[in-house]
């Protein structure tokens, strides 16, 4: 009975780790995420929620998970929460895929949301 006890959390911790781990699938059917955008085309016309995929650099942090992302066309502001880094050092010459939305509030310059963030192999 005391072995049963000791499995259960030790199976349980298993299964989070393995539920926590990245997942990369090679789907290449259609997708909503723009592929094909830059940050040129996002500020040239931002539109709310629109899914988006760059690749780029972090090249300055500018607030609390606030960060200038720049895909070589241009410069814009992104939100990455801490957790998306998980443990990984990125600096200002860590090439990043990131996958968010974009953020455009009245008044105020567009930004994108991240929910993914990336390092990509050079």
């Amino acid at each position: 009975m005391k072995m049963l006890k000791l499995a259960v959390p030790v199976v349980a911790l298993g299964l989070s780790v393995m539920a926590m781990s990245p997942v990369h699938a090679n789907y290449t059917g259609p997708s909503s995420v723009n592929s094909g955008g830059s940050v040129a085309e996002i500020l040239k016309n931002p539109v709310d929620d629109q899914r988006v995929f760059l690749k780029g650099y972090l090249i300055k942090k500018v607030g609390n998970e606030k960060y200038i992302f720049s895909d070589g066309t241009d410069e814009i502001r992104v939100e990455i929460d801490y957790g998306l880094f998980r443990g990984q050092s990125v600096d200002e010459k860590t090439l990043v895929e990131l996958v968010g939305e974009v953020e455009k509030d009245f008044l105020e310059s567009p930004e994108i949301d991240v929910d993914v963030l990336t390092i990509s192999p050079k």
